[in-house]
């Protein structure tokens, strides 16, 4: 069994895969996938990633020593991450969805449910290609948001999450709902202009506990999916929780959805920004694609 920390990776030429894990969740859940990946193989080199950044690192190192593959396990967080550190590159991207929302692997139809099945389609050695797009500088590959969620983000500490598990970030966007949304501009690359509290943006179709808001989104048609939201009041968010639960919300009034190649978004005070989970920055934002898409072991699609 290979190693743990940031030791130096394995030739191309060798055998060895590279694995990125975060080893940081404490629930015993969590630990018990970690085990679980380490015996699956003793071809797989395990790097244990405290940060955003050392997954980058790791998998930028990886992907710049020629590594055929770099494998990932954790949630949408880890893997955004570990994709950061490959994007531009030709190495190929293995996920283990050990998060809890796990959308990225979804998405790909990847089988959540069974760590040695996800090992299984990573050996078959089938991939598919994949959109990147940039909100700023930060690299995201399934959705993102301004505003609100992002702002639920913000409030939800650790600790909360700890104790409270995903019930948390409910028992934020209360709090969120409550409080004055900033103005928001979205302007998209054909020249539309919609303002609104807040908007999300998705590479894929999935969103949250794996809602299929984005209709007709697909993360190889070099689109962007947006959705502007009017209002931000308790009832607004209600009526739009309801909309995503059965599955009508690009048809309710103060909902605003489009796709586009590109967008610009803006707010009348400095407004959070979310990718794939995790904080990115505040408004102004650009959210544009990148040249360069990444390679995924993933099912073949079944028509």
């Amino acid at each position: 069994m290979g190693g743990t920390g940031g030791g130096e990776f394995v030739s191309a030429a060798d055998d060895k895969i590279q694995l990125i894990l975060n080893p940081s969740a404490h629930s015993e859940k969590a630990q018990k996938s970690v085990e679980e990946i380490r015996g699956l193989s003793d071809r797989l080199v395990i790097h244990e990633s405290h940060s955003f950044e050392q997954a980058q690192n790791l998998a930028k190192t990886a992907a710049d020593a020629g590594a055929r593959a770099v494998l990932a396990a954790g949630g949408d967080g880890t893997i955004n991450a570990v994709i950061s550190g490959l994007a531009g590159s030709d190495t190929t991207l293995g996920v283990f969805p050990t998060g809890t929302m796990n959308l990225f692997a979804r998405e790909l139809n990847l089988p959540t449910g069974s760590l040695k099945e996800c090992w299984e389609v990573i050996e078959a050695g089938h991939s598919c290609e994949v959109d990147l797009f940039k909100a700023n500088e930060q690299v995201f590959v399934q959705v993102a948001g301004v505003g609100f969620d992002a702002k639920i983000i913000e409030e939800t500490s650790w600790e909360r999450k700890k104790r409270f598990g995903p019930l948390s970030y409910v028992m934020s966007a209360f709090s969120v709902a409550g409080q004055k949304p900033p103005r928001i501009k979205v302007t998209t690359d054909e020249g539309l202009e919609i303002a609104g509290a807040f908007v999300l943006i998705g590479n894929g179709a999935l969103y949250g506990p794996a809602f299929k808001i984005f209709r007709n989104a697909s993360n190889r048609d070099g689109l962007l999916d947006v959705i502007v939201f009017a209002g931000q009041n308790l009832m607004d968010i209600l009526k739009y929780v309801s909309g995503m639960t059965i599955g009508n919300l690009d048809k309710m009034r103060g909902v605003t959805s489009l796709q586009t190649t590109g967008i610009k978004v803006e707010s009348d005070v400095p407004a959070p920004v979310e990718v794939d989970g995790e904080l990115a920055g505040l408004t102004p934002v650009e959210f544009r694609q990148m040249d360069s898409k990444l390679r995924v072991f993933a099912p073949p699609v079944v028509e």
